[in-house]
């Protein structure tokens, strides 16, 4: 299933899931036995069950997607976890620099805290911040936790997601320099914006996808209708399932808690360089697409 968040026309955001070209308010349609948001939803593992039985969707209840605005599936996740789990990225980023890989690179995957109350959903604009003259996209997919769990082996990770959903992690490149150079960070370089969305898929429909622990996703991201980046997910060296492990070492994991892969090959205007892309600017719209998971538009501003 495809699940969305959205606005009705009449200003309230409602939790639900797409069906052709129509969005199902999951609360209208179960007449209450289900929530408004889909974080109530993902937190109670009974209310899987009543969508699985069945449910007769009354015509009150469905509205055509133009009818609606999408906003991020989660738009107050409990918290954003991003790894840097792809190998080419992290080679090319730290190239960039005149860097190699660290050996610990290849011992532990490592994250940082993004910002879980600066969410930005699809077809909306994202601001360019102020001090900034180096802002970058970032072409990730992300997992979003379905239950409750500390400790949790590789080997049981994957009963613990959701779902899957495209990820931008915004990057305020020369913000990010200075405070990598202090020893900490990223942070303010980061904290503006993230983008999720179109829809956050359960994890069911990628398994036509499944390549081992991994999944054959192509990943491609667009400038102004410029292909800039083309890569897959199954390029990935630590799989969701090590991403989880990590994360939950001695730390209990909740669910709707977000964690991003970190940026795909070539997955951002950092490794790409100026001689192929300039950064971003006001105006220019970035589309991120993968395989099974739609679109993701948003303008900057």
């Amino acid at each position: 299933m495809k699940f969305v968040t959205f606005i009705r026309a009449d200003g309230m955001e409602r939790a639900g899931w797409l069906e052709g070209n129509t969005v199902v308010d999951m609360e209208l349609a179960s007449e209450g036995a289900l929530p408004a948001d889909l974080l109530t939803y993902i937190e109670k593992q009974e209310y899987y069950e009543q969508i699985r039985h069945g449910l007769r969707v009354p015509s009150e209840a469905r509205f055509l997607i133009e009818e609606v605005t999408l906003v991020a599936p989660l738009p107050r996740p409990p918290s954003i976890r991003d790894f840097y789990a792809f190998e080419e990225h992290v080679k090319n980023a730290r190239a960039r620099r005149g860097l190699n890989v660290v050996r610990e690179w290849y011992e532990v995957p490592v994250f940082y805290f993004s910002n879980h109350r600066a969410v930005v959903g699809p077809e909306a604009y994202v601001n360019k911040p102020a001090n900034t003259e180096k802002l970058d996209y970032e072409l990730e997919i992300a997992c979003v936790i379905g239950k409750k769990g500390r400790n949790i082996s590789k080997e049981k990770a994957e009963d613990y997601i959701f779902g899957y959903c495209i990820m931008n992690d915004w990057s305020a490149r020369d913000i990010q320099r200075q405070e990598v150079a202090v020893g900490l960070g990223p942070a303010k370089a980061k904290d503006f914006a993230t983008s999720f969305g179109p829809y956050l898929v359960t994890k069911n429909e990628l398994e036509p996808y499944r390549l081992g622990d991994v999944f054959d996703l192509q990943m491609t991201a667009k400038v102004n209708g410029i292909v800039l980046t083309e890569g897959n997910m199954q390029t990935i060296h630590y799989s969701f399932a090590k991403m989880i492990a990590r994360a939950s070492q001695d730390v209990t994991l909740y669910p709707g808690d977000v964690i991003g892969s970190g940026t795909v090959g070539n997955g951002c205007l950092l490794e790409l360089g100026e001689e192929v892309h300039r950064w971003l600017l006001p105006g220019d719209v970035v589309e991120l697409e993968i395989t099974g998971l739609g679109v993701l538009k948003n303008m900057i501003k």
